[in-house]
């Protein structure tokens, strides 16, 4: 423990920094986690609130494979395609990418556009094809 004062007092800028850094990482993953839903949750929010979930990712991933009656409104234009869901304004919405990391800047978009329903799929469609559920190319 001496050394540990020793080592912090030798080095306080690096202690400094080293907390804030620290204390900024776990601010970003709270934040994030803020309005996430498991894949199972999802299910339920689909199944019965009649949720509308959006792909964020690029169309040519989204033919690959997405969530069955998802919407694909790209990340890249993602702002300039509010309109489209506004008549869903009331609905919950579901927003998922590849991993959970890029649809958090969408469902960011959408809270502050005034949408109040908004979910991050925790993990994206990784998360999803992991838990065994289904998806279509349709």
């Amino acid at each position: 423990m001496q050394q540990l004062v020793e080592f912090a007092g030798n080095h306080l800028l690096l202690v400094i920094a080293l907390t804030i850094t620290g204390t900024l990482l776990l601010f970003t993953m709270l934040r994030a986690n803020k309005g996430s839903i498991a894949p199972n949750d999802a299910t339920a929010l689909i199944n019965h609130k009649e949720a509308v979930v959006i792909d964020v990712r690029s169309q040519a991933d989204f033919a690959k494979g997405h969530i069955i009656n998802a919407i694909n409104i790209p990340s890249n234009g993602f702002a300039d395609q509010l309109s489209v869901l506004e008549k869903h304004k009331e609905k919950p919405i579901i927003i998922y990418c590849g991993s959970g990391a890029t649809s958090t800047q969408a469902c960011a978009t959408l809270n502050k556009a005034g949408f109040e329903q908004v979910h991050n799929l925790k993990g994206g469609l990784m998360a999803w094809l992991n838990a065994n559920l289904p998806t279509t190319r349709k």
